[in-house]
């Protein structure tokens, strides 16, 4: 059986912490920050876990199943 290929451009937008979570970045946070409140902007700079309904698509393109 070949081996698994990690797909490059999930590998760039999640990444797995150290207790084993894959974590994704907040939407919202490129751009019209103008109008938005400093806790909001400190709070969608933070990084989001992955839902569970999105899980196993996203393990299967990082290799990781």
């Amino acid at each position: 059986m070949p081996k698994l290929k990690t797909h490059k451009t999930a590998a760039k937008r999640f990444k797995i912490s150290g207790s084993g979570k894959i974590m994704r970045r907040s939407s919202g946070n490129n751009h019209m920050f103008f109008h938005k409140s400093g806790a909001q902007k400190r709070r969608l700079d933070q990084a989001q876990q992955l839902s569970n309904t999105e899980l196993p698509r996203v393990k299967r393109l990082l290799a990781l199943k």
